[in-house]
Formats: C-alpha cells, sequence, structure tokens
C-alpha cells in the first residue's frame, strides 16, 4: 500500500518544498490549509493551485476565527505589519496558531487512518516564533500520542517537521532539486489579491535573503516591480 501523509499546506515557500519532497516519495497527499482570518489571504489561493498541480488526494480549507481574538499584526486590522525588524517575538506572531493547525490535522488523521503529520517549520532562518522550533514539534508529538485513540491503540501519530533545521538558502535549493516553482509561492504578510509581495516585511526579508543565499533569481512578483 502506498503511504499515506497529511501536510500542513500555507501556500508559502516551506510547505510547497515539503510536498514536493513527498510526492516524490510516493507518499499519497490530503492537503490542510487555514483560513484563520488573515489579512494576507492570497496565500490561499496560491495553496489551492499548488494543491492541484501536486495532484493531493484532497485539500481542505478550514475557516477558523483567529480575528475574533486578534493580537497579531496578520489578523488584527488595529495592528500594523511592521516593514523593519524586531526584537524578541514579532507582532506577525498569531496566537497557538500551529498548536491549533496541528491539532486539526491530528483529527484529520484519525479520521483518515494516517499515521504521518508533515509541517514546514523551520528554526533557523525563522522569525521567531515560539511554536517553530523544535521543543514544540517535539512536545506536541508526545500530545499526539497521549490525546488520540490511535496513540492509545499503539497506532502512533508522527509529527515531521523536515525543514526545522535548515536555512531558507536550503529550503531552496533543496525545492530547486525537486523542480519547485516558487513562483507559485505566497509568503509576503501584506500580499495584494494578486499575490504581489510588499518586499519589506519579515517574511519578504527572508525570501529574499533565502535566495540570494542559495544563488537563485528570486522569482517572486514585487508591488513596485
Amino acid at each position: 500500500m502506498q503511504k499515506k501523509a497529511i501536510i500542513l499546506l500555507s501556500g508559502g515557500l516551506d510547505s510547497i518544498t515539503v510536498l514536493a519532497e513527498l510526492r516524490k516519495q510516493g507518499f499519497l497527499c490530503y492537503a490542510l490549509s487555514f483560513n484563520y482570518g488573515q489579512k494576507h489571504n492570497a496565500e490561499l489561493n496560491a495553496a489551492k493551485k499548488i494543491a492541484a498541480f501536486y495532484q493531493v488526494e484532497e485539500h481542505k480549507i478550514i475557516d477558523l476565527g483567529f480575528g475574533a481574538i486578534g493580537g497579531s499584526a496578520l489578523t488584527d486590522e488595529h495592528i500594523a505589519v511592521p516593514d523593519s525588524p524586531q526584537e524578541g517575538i514579532p507582532v506577525t506572531y498569531v496566537p497557538a496558531r500551529n498548536t491549533v493547525f496541528l491539532s486539526f490535522a491530528l483529527g484529520w488523521a484519525e479520521v483518515l487512518n494516517v499515521h504521518d503529520i508533515f509541517i514546514g517549520v523551520n528554526a533557523v532562518d525563522y522569525s521567531g516564533y515560539p511554536d517553530c522550533r523544535p521543543q514544540f514539534i517535539e512536545a506536541f508529538q508526545v500530545l499526539a500520542n497521549l490525546a488520540t485513540k490511535a496513540g492509545v491503540e499503539g497506532q502512533s501519530i508522527t509529527i515531521h517537521a523536515p525543514l526545522i533545521d535548515l536555512t531558507k538558502a536550503e529550503i531552496i535549493a533543496r525545492g530547486i532539486a525537486l523542480g519547485v516553482d516558487y513562483q507559485q509561492t505566497v509568503s509576503c504578510y501584506s500580499a495584494d489579491s494578486l499575490g504581489y509581495a510588499c518586499g519589506v516585511c519579515d517574511a519578504c526579508r527572508l525570501r529574499v535573503a533565502g535566495f540570494s543565499e542559495a544563488k537563485v533569481k528570486d522569482p517572486t512578483f514585487y508591488q513596485s516591480c
């Protein structure tokens, strides 16, 4: 039987790289995206196109109401997305986002009888988010097998974060080797409705630096172009 996996698909650079690798390895992929109230919802359009291109078995987009609690520049209209680096955990951090996302993936995994969940978090070139660290993935792995019927019955569900120790340049290099078209992706926190990037937010700066360090032409469409 072919291996099956659930992948959290944001529409960005990291998750498309993970999906391309899984398809190369012969996984049947089930993609999970979230409309969580993000201002930059052009990434969902990108996720739909990416899911179709890689012929996933099913692509679910779950509606969540993170905007109702606010607290992040990505979901709260009263908090601006910064255009310069910040110290500490930035205002673009969405409280508990990856915990909630992985919880939905965990539930769907039980429904589908899938034992592998993949997430494209990265702890090297990241924005200071606490839920992108190895310690978080390790802790959620413990939770996954304590909190599920599958875990209790000895059919463990494994949380994979294959990019967690890679730089953005290394991720891009891996994707290029897999034939990934990064022009399909949206990373920008302030992308317009067409997916054109602002070029100055934290996500854009990491992306620009990654392509530069990988010595790969940046295919991103920018709003100033």
